[in-house]
């Protein structure tokens, strides 16, 4: 129910309502998985909020949570469009040595 919701939250670029969902499951005790933080960077990326985006990717690492392809190429393109090259780069750089391959996205 949380993942189709937050899914959708993205594909509309509602990043607010895909945090407070997020927010929701942590407090009734439910895990979140790479998929649903996939889906609330993506509506962060679609939302413009770039900070969210790499807060939510740095919070997946900080819990040994294993980011994938979706995650870095989302992650990646809300630090384009918040002109946040840098940071892009640098996540970019990571990408083959943990390995994680790029893809036309990234």
């Amino acid at each position: 129910c949380f993942s189709t919701t937050i899914s959708a939250c993205a594909k509309v670029g509602e990043w607010e309502s895909a945090l407070h969902l997020l927010s929701t499951m942590s407090k009734n005790k439910f895990e979140s998985d790479t998929i649903i933080l996939n889906s609330a960077i993506s509506a962060c990326e679609k939302g413009g909020d770039w900070e969210k985006a790499f807060l939510l990717f740095s919070m997946m690492a900080i819990s040994s949570m294993v980011s994938d392809q979706i995650t870095c190429s989302a992650t990646i393109s809300a630090g384009e469009k918040g002109k946040q090259w840098a940071k892009a780069l640098q996540l970019f750089s990571v990408m083959v040595p943990s390995r994680v391959c790029p893809n036309a996205i990234s």
